[in-house]
């Protein structure tokens, strides 16, 4: 009987080799590369928890990421790797159209982390923008949920290996360091500042309010069907890992943030890191995803905010103001009229105002689009601990299976940062038809690799939020003078960003030359134009893909436009651009070339230009 179910089963085994073997036969050579893909991306996936956490898995949802070196290590290496396995295993001939365009994608993905590599420590983990010692509680408040007693326990797991969590951003900072790399002297009484606010109230202090972790877990816990018994157990080891973990951890990063922070030389570009100029110029490349030169991105800055002064000159004498345009800008930053009052009546009218501004322009979405998002979306403050610090807007992506809707980050520290009449830019911008909309529709395409779905290229993906603050006035938005001034001034701010970026990171500006730059040439406040200039220091060309991407789909918008005359279609353009995911500039001219081909097949991309070239002469 033993040797008759042994005889069977190998049968058994036999057939299902042959199944699969017919099955992978079956399979095109898209679908094998498509599969592995998913492999690929699912490996890496499961290495960092914490990017588990933002796709809504749990599956180690009682961990951090190893930031170790070692881990970087084999990171780099698995992508090294993959990228063999699929030259080595994969005809890309034979592939469909979107497969090769994968397929060139992640073959370039690794190749810039190939050239990145040596460059792999010109950052500053621990800034005024971001960094573990703020990302820490922002995981747990934003990304870690608690729907029942394993999560909360989950959460306290994580609580007692911040130790652990930030030891590695002491190692990672203390390496810089022994290369000359250390942040700009500005940014350690920020950094600083967070960090204590982190490590205030209860239980850090007997006589206080919860802090911002003990709050966060407290009312997570609460919401909870459970025994009063079970939530005190709960609660007691929260305080327990606070106290044993969390305070310690972040007065040794303290600790060492005084002792580095007598290290900052000055506040210098990344001109004076090793070999700053390469690095420089390789992120610009990155970020940008063209060869444009550096004196090429800073005269267009140049160019631009001289057309933006112009078109704001017009609305200025729309609005009948008298006097010079300098004159209007100061009128704009201190008239009473144009700010919500500093008290939380005045916050909380700020967000009735922005939820209103996004459903007025989701009710016109029809006029626009063909694809729309299904991601839920919400409105919520930068918390408290981070709020002084952190910029004024900023978006987080949703989870992909719905768990986690995408939030809208307003910064609602100092009210006078956010003008009423920048609302509407902004709403558009960070929420809908901008960051929510553009990347809750990549998350949805059906048929794309999660690399490309997840992936993203700043200048199409900023390029895109920015022309998402253009767009809605094309069809009746921006009806008062002041909020399209208002547009006009987030545009004008980033033309101004060309010029900075490549000025203190090329040029050697210094920071208070920067300011300048910014404080003369737009309305914004003083505060506004310091902390951006903050921002260039820290993030070196990153601040230069939203002009330049948004340039780039203007440009191949009005060559469309040229090209198709009567038959073009706003909406059917918006779905080439989006419909693609994230892509580099150069790849999306691509698709919308060949979209205008199907659609005009007797001229190709190359005549149209022509024609448009010999049109604009004539003008």
């Amino acid at each position: 009987m033993k040797k008759f179910v042994q005889f069977y089963l190998s049968i058994f085994f036999v057939l299902s080799l042959l199944i699969s073997s017919l099955n992978l036969w079956a399979q095109t050579e898209s679908e094998k590369l498509n599969d592995f893909f998913e492999k690929t991306y699912m490996d890496r996936l499961n290495m960092f928890p914490e990017w588990q956490g933002y796709e809504g898995i749990k599956d180690r949802n009682d961990e951090w990421n190893d930031d170790s070196e070692e881990m970087r290590d084999k990171d780099f290496e698995m992508q090294l790797t993959s990228l063999q396995y699929m030259k080595d295993n994969f005809d890309y001939d034979e592939l469909e159209e979107q497969a090769k365009v994968s397929y060139r994608l992640y073959e370039e993905e690794v190749n810039e982390a190939k050239e990145s590599r040596q460059f792999r420590y010109h950052n500053f983990p621990v800034n005024q923008m971001f960094g573990e010692h703020t990302d820490i509680p922002s995981f747990l408040i934003n990304v870690h949920s608690i729907d029942n007693v394993s999560d909360a326990e989950a959460y306290i797991k994580r609580l007692q290996k911040v130790t652990i969590k930030i030891g590695q951003l002491v190692d990672g900072l203390k390496l810089r360091a022994e290369m000359g790399i250390v942040a700009p002297a500005f940014v350690f009484p920020m950094v600083i500042e967070d960090c204590d606010n982190i490590i205030k109230g209860f239980p850090f202090e007997t006589k206080a309010d919860d802090c911002t972790i003990m709050a966060d877990f407290r009312k997570k816990v609460t919401a909870l069907d459970l025994g009063k018994k079970q939530q005190k157990k709960l609660l007691k080891e929260a305080k327990k890992a606070l106290l044993s973990s969390v305070k310690p951890a972040y007065e040794n990063l303290l600790t060492y943030l005084a002792a580095l922070q007598k290290k900052a030389d000055g506040n210098n570009g990344a001109w004076s890191l090793p070999n700053g100029k390469a690095f420089y110029e390789m992120a610009l490349r990155n970020t940008t995803t063209t060869n444009m030169t550096p004196e090429e991105i800073f005269e267009t800055g140049q160019a631009e905010i001289e057309r933006i002064h112009g078109e704001m000159k017009t609305i200025m004498k729309q609005t009948g103001f008298e006097g010079d345009l300098t004159a209007f800008f100061d009128f704009m930053k201190k008239d009473e009229q144009f700010y919500f009052s500093d008290d939380e009546a005045g916050r909380e009218d700020y967000m009735k105002r922005t939820n209103e501004i996004i459903e007025g322009i989701t009710a016109r979405l029809d006029d626009l689009f063909i694809t729309k998002p299904k991601a839920d979306l919400e409105v919520k403050r930068v918390e408290p601990f981070r709020e002084k610090s952190a910029g004024k807007a900023f978006y987080n992506r949703g989870a992909p299976d719905g768990s986690r809707p995408g939030t809208y980050y307003a910064n609602l520290y100092d009210m006078k940062q956010m003008p009423w009449y920048q609302m509407e830019a902004l709403a558009y911008h960070e929420a809908i038809p901008g960051h929510h909309m553009q990347i809750s529709i990549a998350m949805e395409l059906a048929g794309l690799p999660k690399f490309r779905k997840y992936g993203g290229y700043t200048a199409y993906v900023e390029g895109w939020g920015l022309y998402s603050e253009f767009v809605p006035k094309e069809i009746g938005f921006y009806e008062d003078p002041y909020s399209d001034f208002g547009r006009l001034a987030m545009e004008l701010w980033r033309a101004c960003r060309l010029v900075a970026d490549v000025g203190i990171h090329k040029k050697q500006w210094t920071r208070e030359k920067a300011i300048a730059l910014y404080a003369d040439n737009t309305p914004n406040p003083y505060d506004d134009c310091v902390k951006m200039v903050e921002r260039h220091f820290v993030m070196p060309s990153q601040a230069t893909a939203y002009k330049i991407g948004m340039l780039k789909i203007l440009e191949l918008r009005e060559k469309a436009k040229v090209a198709l005359g009567n038959n073009f279609d706003i909406r059917a353009f918006h779905d080439v651009v989006l419909k693609n995911g994230a892509l580099p500039l150069s790849v999306l001219e691509e698709y919308t070339d060949e979209w205008v081909e199907t659609l005009m097949p007797e001229e190709k991309p190359e005549e149209v230009e022509e024609k448009k070239e010999e049109e604009d002469k004539k003008e």
